[in-house]
């Protein structure tokens, strides 16, 4: 079998999947992978939300995918948020430590302050209240679970305004255009296909977490 990995830039208000499901209950009509990749046989490895932005790897090596996909292996994946109001460097330490989101606690991330990311403009464009500033995250977490990125920022009292994932592991979003794809370089390949070994439980995450595959962030 002939092996297909490719990089994908996700657009705003596009679902990981190839056929279109029911009618959402908004009312707005959610674009599909279909509509941007024309490769047969291959799906996304994890998820991004259908209002999250950016890098998708997808493939049809099952193995690669399940290794991907398996949080003991703990790849990290990095974002750049747009939060609603002034973050700081003290603001973000509960992230560091992780914190609790309903019933989980989450791992602890990386979380820093950035400037404004060179990146193109959102369609359609955020929604920003006026007098109320805005600030820019990067974040990189070793699980992925339902929004998490949007319910650990909301529990820091700053909501998500846009997010756009830059980074799985090795991989890079760099200037792919958004709604484009390309195959791995070779170079990109050999590192993403390293074997890695498992984290041991405890190293990356608390006692009061679970394990979580990569999901909607």
């Amino acid at each position: 079998m002939h092996f297909r990995y490719l990089l994908f830039h996700k657009p705003f208000n596009v679902l990981c999947q190839f056929t279109q499901a029911s009618p959402a209950k908004d009312g707005i009509r959610r674009g599909t992978l279909a509509e941007y990749i024309d490769v047969p046989s291959v799906y996304p490895v994890g998820r991004l939300d259908f209002d999250s932005e950016g890098l998708l790897l997808l493939t049809n090596d099952g193995a690669l995918q399940h290794r991907l996909s398996d949080p003991k292996f703990a790849h990290p994946r990095t974002y750049w948020v747009q939060v609603e109001g002034e973050a700081n460097d003290t603001a973000l330490e509960p992230l560091r430590r992780g914190l609790r989101i309903q019933d989980y606690r989450t791992r602890p991330a990386l979380a820093k302050v950035i400037s404004q990311p060179v990146i193109a403009a959102r369609q359609p464009p955020i929604r920003v209240r006026l007098n109320i500033p805005t600030s820019w995250l990067e974040i990189t977490l070793t699980e992925g679970r339902n929004r998490q990125v949007r319910r650990m920022t909301a529990a820091m009292g700053l909501p998500t305004l846009r997010l756009v994932r830059v980074a799985i592991a090795s991989l890079q979003l760099a200037d792919l255009a958004a709604g484009t794809w390309r195959d791995l370089t070779p170079a990109e390949l050999a590192l993403t296909i390293a074997p890695r070994a498992p984290v041991p439980r405890g190293r990356s995450s608390s006692s009061a977490s679970s394990p979580a595959s990569p999901s909607d962030v």
